[in-house]
């Protein structure tokens, strides 16, 4: 049987993005769809998201490291004193506003690292190293070690992982197979030219009885203007941050002292803390 696989992650709550990209898989004729993890922010979508993903029966899906920020900080571990905790909780808050308990209960339970056994070739699934869904490992410019570290299991055939927001393919030392199918959401270039590119990145792996088939990387153009109008209509936290990332692809996330102007502009820390408080 033939296979073809979507391949996404990293919406980073842009459901304008990801509805584009469904619609695109549907057209492709996918017969499957795996996620690998980031769902949600800091954009917008929320529960409406999982909803889509359940529309899709989506069969593998393994826990990005946004994930396990939402859950750290509904178990109260926040340095208030860090301008990114204050960031982070703060769009926790806004998701607590949709998301239900059984939800969270739900992504709590989504493991760091699946295989799926497809036409007898193995496969590895991560949203970065099987034991590591964070950090800069495998970012494009990263050794050939790094990428090595995707084999743990020495049986895998292939080994998929997102989280750099980059699309790629490359091979292990010993010629096992990687791919990376970008971001949905928020894909990312170093190079300057090529990051006026803000279509969405997903990947379709299509397997056949003989192997590999093909991988087909795509770009799927979006309104972005009606994704930051839902922005908007839903007020989210930080949305000016939020279009100057659909735009320019650029972001905060890390930059402290940006994040703390901010947070005082808008006393983000107050609102954190009494969500915190709440909490328990």
């Amino acid at each position: 049987m033939n296979h073809k696989i979507a391949l996404f992650a990293d919406v980073h709550g842009n459901i304008t993005a990801l509805k584009a990209v469904i619609e695109d898989s549907i057209q492709e004729k996918v017969t499957d769809y795996w996620f690998l993890g980031d769902l949600f922010m800091p954009g917008p979508g929320s529960s409406d998201l999982l909803a889509l993903l359940k529309s899709i029966n989506v069969s593998a899906y393994v826990k990005g490291n946004w994930e396990d920020c939402l859950l750290e900080a509904l178990a109260g571990e926040v340095d208030l004193n860090d301008p990114s905790d204050i960031y982070v909780t703060r769009l926790v808050q806004y998701q607590c506003e949709t998301l239900k308990n059984a939800q969270i209960e739900m992504i709590k339970r989504l493991p760091l690292h699946t295989t799926k056994t497809v036409n007898g070739l193995n496969i590895s699934i991560a949203h970065n190293l099987p034991d590591k869904n964070y950090g800069g490992d495998l970012a494009p410019d990263q050794t050939q070690q790094n990428f090595d570290h995707l084999f743990t299991q020495s049986h895998c055939d292939v080994a998929i992982y997102a989280h750099v927001h980059h699309q790629m393919l490359r091979y292990s030392s010993d010629d096992q197979l990687i791919i990376n199918p970008g971001s949905v959401g928020q894909p990312y270039f170093k190079w300057a030219k090529h990051r006026a590119d803000r279509r969405a990145q997903y990947a379709i792996l299509e397997i056949d009885e003989q192997g590999v088939a093909q991988i087909n990387f795509r770009k799927v153009g979006y309104d972005v203007n009606k994704e930051l109008q839902e922005a908007k209509r839903k007020n989210i936290p930080y949305l000016t941050l939020y279009k100057e990332q659909l735009e320019t692809g650029k972001t905060h996330t890390h930059d402290k002292a940006f994040l703390k102007e901010i947070n005082q502009r808008y006393d983000f820390a107050q609102d954190v803390r009494e969500f915190l408080r709440n909490l328990h």
